[in-house]
């Protein structure tokens, strides 16, 4: 499989996005944990890069509160339903990672959940900074922490555009 790649300007940094012919496969912030080398050729005037580049610089400028991109990660069958119910957290809402395995019903499965939250391969738009702690207090994310604030921050403020 071909992959192919661009390096985006973002408020949060540098964003490495990856993708084959037809799907985004991956989005790297520019210090992210566990983040795996990726053979690609450079190809920014790709079609699916170009629309992620357009729709992730909407998001940013508060234009836009989702994303409509094909998405092909590549994971686990768990990781993938987890992933999946990343996308379903609503917009400047955030869950535990208890709540999301109850979404996805599993319930003791939380460090499950919380360890294929943290290998989702497509920051921002799967929306893993979304979850927090059971106390509501930030943890951990391959972005940095800070980066985690920002995002629900902007999302926050993003929230009567999503209304309207």
């Amino acid at each position: 499989m071909m992959r192919y790649t661009t390096t985006l300007k973002s408020p949060v940094g540098p964003l490495r996005v990856f993708a084959t012919e037809g799907a985004l496969t991956a989005i790297y912030l520019e210090n992210h944990k566990r983040a795996p080398v990726l053979e690609a050729t450079e190809r920014p005037e790709l079609p699916v890069l170009l629309a992620a580049r357009r729709q992730l610089e909407e998001y940013f400028a508060g234009e836009r509160v989702s994303f409509e991109l094909p998405l092909e990660p590549e994971g686990t069958p768990f990781q993938h339903t987890v992933w999946k119910a990343l996308r379903e957290i609503p917009l400047g809402i955030t869950w535990s990672y208890a709540n999301l395995a109850r979404h996805i019903g599993r319930a003791g499965a939380a460090r499950a959940v919380g360890s294929a939250n943290a290998r989702n391969p497509l920051s921002i738009i799967v929306p893993c900074h979304r979850v927090v702690g059971t106390d509501g207090k930030l943890t951990g994310y391959a972005g940095g922490v800070p980066v985690k604030q920002w995002l629900l921050e902007h999302e926050r403020r993003l929230l009567p555009a999503a209304r309207s």
